[in-house]
This record gives structure tokens, sequence and C-alpha cells, in this order.
């Protein structure tokens, strides 16, 4: 079941499963009411649904051009289906409502460029919109959606389907734990039954969790900070915790978890100049940009790359990348494989010319080395899955310490599809780091190369002591998770595999 759930959610981005997500929910609350099952105005949602988007639409196309940014549309369909699930729909006479709704809209629009920090926002946009309502206007979201008894086994399918994508379980988790131990232990025992149903059945426990608070841009990145991120507003967004008198909504509380990721996640958006493109492999490029600023990153770490799209496919024109240079390197690189029929985000990045520009952020990855230089180490990579170790060779090769003792097992379909000879000769050369080729293609193979998949024999062959390394997993999931299986078979614990991962791969 998770691996038919893997193969349908692998096809789309992450921001196309949110769009998906709440589109769903703003249909069946349509359908529902249409039919008189819960009650929701159909005709009052669609309008307001259609109003909202239409002026976020509107609004994110004049700041655009306004601050010379790349529009990003989907942003804006999933801003706009937010506010329809959170804020009461209106009729199409209303003038007083409509003006709310289009009020909101343009707060929430606006937030994303008026109030960033190097081209990031810093405020959930939906959460910002609302909470500006209600202080200014009082009128606070209803979040109306999560009132819908019959829509919650959507609103907690769809929301873990989400959260699975973007490995943000244990964000969820503390927030969770948090909210409820606040909630209850600020409760008399008698009234512990009614607060927990409130909580569950009648609060925006659920949706909140799973589509506000788990928005990536305004989010820690660092795993620690990404648990205090959510303790904080677990605790702040407990409707019996005040402070100074004031009780904190859900959009106030996730406003305060904004800052601190402001505060903990300073570095924002980064342009990049594309300044040459060179083959790194059978059908595999290397993009060499200049970066508008100094990137501070770890190698193996991840960048989410954005390139303006007229026409974006399942796909999206958000796609996250390993990168593939070195921090010591002046240049960032990334490393792309390209296939037959591939996606309109690489199409385009395939027809760019030096000088081109596009942006990235987002910074964020655990796949990195050890602290200590003395752990035996071995990387398993599979096709381009070999980037993220040519940024931590690079940086071996650039060091002046004691060598890591590192073997590379390297499985590809054929010879010619082998990525960065010249890194991982110059590792074999210099400092004694050997990398063991598996190809497919028995025909292609050169000398010494080994012929077939990388399985248990395989790694027993040429990592023999393998029962001592830290191993290091990167390639197409399948792979990576086959390899998993393989390590575990023999016996490796699994605090010492460590898998490449960044959102949208789950």
């Amino acid at each position: 079941m998770i691996d038919f759930i893997d193969a349908i959610t692998n096809r789309i981005t992450m921001y196309r499963l949110v769009l998906y997500y709440l589109g769903a929910l703003a249909a069946a609350a349509f359908l529902l009411g249409l039919f008189k099952l819960v009650p929701v105005d159909p005709a009052a949602l669609l309008w307001s649904t259609v109003l909202l988007t239409a002026a976020c639409l509107l609004v994110n196309q004049l700041f655009a051009w306004v601050f010379r940014a790349v529009p990003n549309v989907e942003s804006v369909y999933i801003t706009a289906l937010i506010l329809a699930l959170i804020v009461d729909p209106v009729q199409p006479a209303n003038l007083e409502g409509d003006g709310l709704l289009v009020a909101v809209a343009v707060w929430a629009t606006a937030s994303k460029y008026m109030l960033s920090v190097r081209r990031r926002h810093v405020f959930n946009p939906a959460a910002f919109g609302v909470a500006l309502a209600g202080f200014a206007v009082d009128q606070p979201a209803s979040w109306w959606v999560s009132g819908v008894v019959p829509l919650l086994p959507l609103v907690l399918v769809g929301g873990l389907l989400v959260t699975r994508k973007l490995r943000r379980f244990d964000l969820v988790i503390v927030f969770a734990l948090v909210n409820i131990a606040a909630t209850l232990l600020t409760s008399a025992p008698a009234d512990y039954a009614t607060q927990l149903e409130g909580t569950f059945l009648r609060s925006p426990f659920f949706f909140f969790a799973f589509v506000m608070l788990t928005e990536p841009l305004t989010a820690p990145q660092h795993k620690l900070w990404r648990l205090a991120y959510g303790a904080l507003v677990g605790f702040l967004a407990s409707p019996n915790i005040a402070i100074a008198g004031f009780y904190f909504a859900p959009e106030t509380a996730l406003l305060v978890g904004n800052l601190l990721t402001l505060a903990v996640s300073p570095a924002g958006r980064t342009t990049l100049t594309l300044e040459r493109i060179e083959e790194a492999g059978k059908n595999v490029f290397d993009f060499v940009f200049r970066a508008d600023r100094r990137l501070a990153f770890a190698a193996g770490q991840y960048l989410e790359w954005t390139i303006p799209l007229r026409h974006p496919d399942d796909r999206g024109n958000r796609r996250y990348f390993t990168i593939a240079s070195g921090p010591s390197e002046a240049e960032v690189r990334l490393g792309v494989k390209f296939y037959p029929g591939g996606s309109a985000f690489k199409r385009r990045l395939a027809a760019l010319r030096p000088g081109d520009t596009i942006s990235a952020s987002q910074l964020a990855g655990s796949f990195t080395l050890p602290a200590r230089r003395a752990t035996k180490i071995a990387f398993i990579a599979g096709g381009i899955g070999i980037t993220p170790f040519r940024s931590m060779l690079v940086e071996e090769l650039a060091a002046s310490g004691s060598l890591r003792p590192i073997t590379i097992l390297y499985g590809c379909n054929s010879a010619a599809d082998i990525a960065y000879r010249d890194v991982l000769e110059a590792a074999r050369e210099r400092l004694g780091i050997p990398t063991h080729y598996v190809v497919m293609d028995g025909e292609g193979a050169e000398p010494g190369m080994s012929v077939g998949v990388i399985d248990a024999d395989t790694i027993g062959t040429h990592i023999p002591d393998y029962a001592d390394r830290l191993f290091y997993i990167s390639g197409p999931q399948p792979m990576v998770a086959a390899v998993r299986r393989i390590l575990r078979g023999m016996g490796v614990p699994p605090w010492r595999i460590r898998t490449d991962f960044f959102p949208g791969l789950a």
C-alpha cells in the first residue's frame, strides 16, 4: 500500500499535492452542501472561492511586476483556497462580505512581497491575511472547514499525504502533543473529554497542522529548530493559553512561530546567473551559476530551485536538487540528469543560456558528513545520486586535515552514465578513496567494473568491513529504499544508515 501511495505522489510536487488536496476539500464541501448534507451554502462557497482566487491572482501579478519577481501561480491558488476554507463564505451581492474577502486576499498576497527578507516572505500569507482582518476590522477567521465533521476523513487522509510528502511528521507530532498537553493542563479533569472533543472535532487542529504549520518557506529547516517551532506554535494555539490577557488564535500563534523561523533561518532567496553548462556524463549536465551573494552551506545539502514557467506541468516550476558544488567553490553547480519526455521544468532548464537567471531558496538537509573525521564511511550512489558525493569529495580534496576513510559504490545503467569521473578519479589518486562501479549493461562494462545491480554480495565484496561503516545512500527513491533494506538484512543498524532526502521525494 505504501509503495502504491509513493508511486502516485512521487509524480507530482509537494505544492501540486497541496493544491489538489485543498481543491478536493473545497469540491467536497460544495457537493455536500449542494445535497444539504452539511451546513455550507454551495453558491456562497463557489462565489467566495472565485473572488478570492481572482483577487489573489491580480494582486500577485501586480506585485510581481513591481518587484520584478518570478510569479508563482501555484502558491497563489494555494493561498486563495486556504482562505476560502477558513473565512466564512459570502453571497455575491453582499458588498461588505465581498469587500472583506478582497481585503484579506490583498493583505495575504501583498505580505509575500512587502514583508520579506532577502526575497523570502516572513509570514504565512493566509495566516497574515486573516490575522490582519481580525485585528483591523474584528473579522477573524472562522476556520469553518474544521467544523464540518463529514469532511474530517478527507482532511486527515489528504493531510497525512502532504505531511508524508514533506516528511514533517516530527513537526506535526510535537505541535499536537504540546497543544493537547497545554489544553489539558489548563483544564479541570472533569472537562477533559469536552476539551478533547472540541480540539479534534470543532477546532482547526488538523487542518492547521497539516496545511498551515508545515509550509516550508515559513518553518525552520533545521530539525531541532523545527521541533521548537512546533512546540511554540502548539503552546500558543491552545485555547486556554493567554499572555498578558491576550489569547492567541491559531493564525496569530503561527505568525509568532514565523518570527522564530526568521530569527534562526535568516537566509532568503538567492538569484543565480548561469555562467556555463558542462557535460558531466551521458545526459547529465552541470549548470554552473554565479550567485548574487555567498552561499554558506554544508556539502550534501539541497536547495529549492525556481524557474519561471508560463505553462508548468504537474511537477511545477519549483524543484528540490542537491547542490553539486562544494562550499569552497566560488560557483554554484546544479547537476541534472535529462530523460526523453522530461518535465516542463527540465525542458526550460535545458533551454537556459549564459546570462539567464533563476532563483533558489530553502537551503536545508542533514545528509552531511560527520564531524569526527575518523568515522569509516561508505557512499552508495545510484545514477545522478552521485551529486551530493561530488560536493563532499570536492571539500575533501580542498581540506588540509586528516583523510577520511571513505569507500564509494556507484551503480549506473552503463559505463557511459557515470558522472563526475574527474572528481572520482582525483579522490582516488590524491586521497586514496576508491570508487567501485556497478553497471547493468554488461556489454558496456569496462575492466574492473561489476555487472548487475547493487546487492548484498556486491556490498560484501567491495565493502567487506561494512559492519564498521556509516552508510550514505543517494539515488532514485526505489534504489535508496532497496539498498536500505539490503543493509538492514545484512545486520547494519538503522542509525548507521543515512539516506538523501528533500521535500517532495516521499
